[in-house]
């Protein structure tokens, strides 16, 4: 008797065994998920889209070895577009329809509102680690911190930017982090990119012992200003922007056609009238101009660096094969002056601690070739950035696709590979439904672009934009903005204003916006306008201003 039950238990045994054999094998393939978003980097500001002067090897090395996009978009500056990121929403679906400041409606109240879920919140559900190193931007208060909003670790600051050495005390910190929860000191002399990616693979040891999978969101601040960086990195650039940014432009423009990023039918954008030809800058303002972008590509070029830590790292865990990276940023480069209210507070050269300079639309203009226009626009130079996807076994090597993807498309796929069903409430809260699609078919190769069947839209402070097909709608800013319309196929660059020559397109897409912008909550933005003394510029914790 005794061996006929255990005959029993063992026929038992293998049955339930093979019977949940499946669902073992797909929970621990179920990949490891990196999400990395830089600040202000422009389309070619990387060598994989055009920058051949910068030293990238490891995002080479992630391009040589999976997937980059022609056209991925972002909501053309921080706040907005890391709330899409976070949730898979339209950012004013989000709360964040503005930047993180609360102009007195839900869908601008300037943090993350909890019908919106965030990545981490959905992928702990599904049994994921989460964590995260370095910009948060999507809620200033304790209670919209990202240990409040799903994440097991956190490390870095809250607010929109920050020095990248501490130049206060412990007791008047000007570079004041946050590592779950409290207060955490920058020790004088350590960089603060450096600091991100330390904290990103600690956390990842930590993990190791967990023996499930994770979800890291690396959100570097670089290059975003002020423009500080190692001295050993900015060395690596001396002399290298000699030859000026006109000249550069179109060097990374034939660079982007040579790579496959760039159709060699599309021109590039027209030159901004209001910046000055580089050969009529004196000897000094040269050497002035090239100091600022030498710093530049080395805030950049100390990034890639973290990315390859990031990859050995995953290697030495034997998780390289089985991990997920997307690279991403956050909106086109900066432009603009180097005015601004703070870049007054420089008390040393840049590059150093003392430095609070920004930077300006000349190598803006370089660093978004061949696109037009700069971050906080509607144009592509403000909306469309890299997009690298690495994943071994699921990505064919050296990739390049259209795309025409959205912020709003990676939390379908992220949960799609991870088999993490998206909750209809969550925490007796019923959950916003998602926007985009995943992306998935693109990865794998059984599609070039996103079939949403629908448009792509945005809108920032008044300024507009419909995406569907090849036209692009745009309402600019200015006193008396008038309608653009813009074949992308034949101009990416948005050169050619058709909208005289298309009235029925144009009002097609008008009336798709303003279906849009009802189911969003997206008001007239004149109504909501903030007024600019009630803006803090000084802070460089960024919680009250416009970067």
């Amino acid at each position: 008797m005794k061996k006929y039950l255990n005959i029993g238990f063992s026929a038992a045994a293998a049955t339930l065994l093979l019977a949940t054999a499946p669902a073992l094998a797909q929970k621990a393939s179920r990949p490891n998920i990196v999400l990395v978003l830089v600040d202000d980097l422009g389309f070619s500001d990387i060598g994989p889209y055009g920058a051949t002067e910068l030293e990238t090897p490891n995002l080479d090395k992630l391009a040589a070895q999976g997937l980059r996009l022609k056209e991925f978009y972002n909501n053309s500056i921080c706040a907005p577009t890391r709330a899409s990121l976070l949730t898979g929403q339209y950012q004013h679906k989000a709360g964040v329809g503005y930047f993180n400041v609360n102009l007195g409606l839900p869908a601008y109240q300037g943090f993350l509102n909890h019908e919106s879920l965030t990545l981490a919140e959905v992928l702990k559900t599904g049994g994921y680690s989460t964590l995260m190193a370095g910009k948060w931007h999507v809620g200033d208060d304790k209670d919209q911190w990202p240990n409040q909003r799903g994440f097991d670790k956190f490390f870095g600051f809250i607010g929109g930017a920050s020095n990248y050495y501490e130049i206060g005390s412990e007791e008047k910190a000007t570079a004041p982090l946050v590592k779950n929860n409290q207060p955490y000191y920058l020790q004088p002399g350590k960089y603060l990119t450096e600091e991100i990616t330390n904290n990103a693979l600690g956390f990842l040891d930590e993990q190791d012992k967990e023996k499930k999978p994770f979800f890291l969101y690396l959100a570097y601040n670089a290059p975003h200003w002020p423009l500080q960086a190692l001295p050993e990195d900015i060395a690596k650039y001396k002399g290298k922007y000699q030859v000026g940014w006109d000249s550069l432009r179109q060097l990374r423009y034939q660079n982007a056609i040579k790579k496959g990023l760039i159709d060699p039918n599309q021109k590039i954008s027209a030159h901004d009238p209001q910046l000055k030809p580089w050969k009529t800058l004196t000897y000094d303002e040269q050497q002035y101009w090239q100091t600022r972008q030498e710093v530049f590509a080395a805030m950049i070029d100390h990034v890639d660096q973290g990315i390859g830590r990031l990859l050995a790292k995953l290697k030495e865990l034997k998780k390289d094969q089985n991990t997920l990276i997307i690279f991403i940023s956050d909106n086109g480069a900066q432009g603009g002056n180097g005015l601004r209210p703070y870049t007054q507070r420089t008390t040393g050269p840049v590059g150093t601690a003392g430095s609070y300079e920004t930077q300006n639309s000349n190598w803006s203009q370089t660093g978004n070739s061949p696109l037009r226009n700069y971050k906080d626009s509607p144009y592509e130079g403000g909306i469309s950035a890299p997009f690298i996807a690495w994943y071994p076994k699921l990505i064919q090597p050296n990739t390049i696709r259209q795309g025409t993807a959205h912020l709003i498309d990676l939390a379908p796929t992220f949960y799609e590979l991870a088999g993490v069903k998206y909750p209809e409430a969550y925490k007796g809260v019923k959950a916003n439904t998602l926007a985009g699609k995943s992306l998935v078919p693109l990865l794998t190769g059984k599609a070039d672009h996103v079939n949403r069947g629908e448009p792509l839209f945005w809108e920032r402070s008044g300024k507009q934009a419909v995406r569907d097909g090849k036209w692009k709608l745009i309402l600019p800013a200015g006193a008396n903005p008038q309608y653009e319309l813009y074949d992308l196929e034949a101009d990416r660059a948005e050169n050619n204003n058709l909208a005289a020559a298309n009235p029925e397109v144009v009002t097609r897409l008008k009336a798709a916006y303003k279906e849009w912008a009802a189911k969003n909550d997206v008001v007239d933005y004149n109504k909501l306008r903030p007024a600019p003394a009630g803006r803090s510029a000084a802070a460089p914790s960024g919680r009250r201003n416009n970067d």
